[in-house]
């Protein structure tokens, strides 16, 4: 069973959005089926939340059905969630709607915090080159956002403005084509978590709105953590070889 966080953040960018789950609600008035209790959930309620547990998200320019369903009848998909420790998270500004892990979840494992599991949930771990791309790209999404306003348009760059930023933080191979291919495997890797599209026949990416949820403050505090342990390491080890 393929894990849902990893596919979460992923995009069915060749998926049309006249799947069966967005005919579902074409048309809300179809009578609903009988249970054994006498209740039922609506079908619209049903795919809404069929599609959040098989991709994670749901954005409002690509699936409106489903995301105008979803932030209307939160409460519904929450009671569906619940039992999985998951709930809906809507940033309506930026047209999403997507699943989180219960915050009851973390606290019952704050005790054994690397221990932590979901049976339906991974924790995206990220190389750390894959990390500085993704700081480097949420910095062109918030330029982005402030130059046209939050959820407003697509967020699109190009890989000459992204490759010179990635070559100051790992250094320059030697190679242009090395660099390209790194940094092409890099996005690859990250479109595969729904942090941005294809790269298109221009050598330009659309930068997913996900992001600025990806790549929160926490999350870009414990990379510059890092790269400041790693430089002090350097330093370190410069300094006994000076002393040998």
């Amino acid at each position: 069973m393929s894990d849902y966080f990893d596919r979460m953040t992923s995009q069915a960018d060749t998926e049309p959005t006249t799947d069966k789950a967005q005919q579902a609600t074409d048309d809300p008035g179809q009578p609903e089926p009988a249970t054994e209790t006498g209740e039922y959930t609506p079908g619209i309620v049903k795919s809404t939340a069929q599609e959040l547990l098989r991709y994670g998200l749901l954005e409002a320019d690509r699936k409106p059905n489903l995301y105008q369903i979803a932030i209307t009848r939160t409460a519904a998909i929450n009671r569906i969630l619940e039992p999985f420790d998951l709930r809906l998270k809507v940033d309506d500004v930026r047209g999403l709607a997507f699943l989180v892990v219960s915050e009851q979840l973390f606290r019952e494992g704050e005790e054994n915090a690397d221990e932590w599991s979901h049976p339906l949930v991974r924790r995206q771990r990220l190389t750390m080159e894959q990390s500085l791309l993704v700081a480097i790209l949420r910095q062109h999404f918030i330029a982005h956002e402030q130059e046209t306003g939050i959820g407003a348009g697509e967020a699109v760059v190009e890989l000459e403005e992204l490759l010179p930023q990635l070559q100051l933080y790992l250094g320059d191979t030697g190679s242009d084509t090395r660099d390209q291919k790194r940094l092409r495997n890099l996005l690859d890797n990250l479109k595969n978590h729904g942090i941005v599209s294809d790269i298109d026949a221009n050598d330009q990416v659309v930068i997913r709105p996900i992001i600025t949820h990806l790549a929160n403050p926490e999350n870009l505090q414990n990379l510059l953590h890092h790269f400041r342990r790693m430089a002090a390491q350097s330093e370190a080890a410069e300094d006994n070889g000076e002393d040998l």
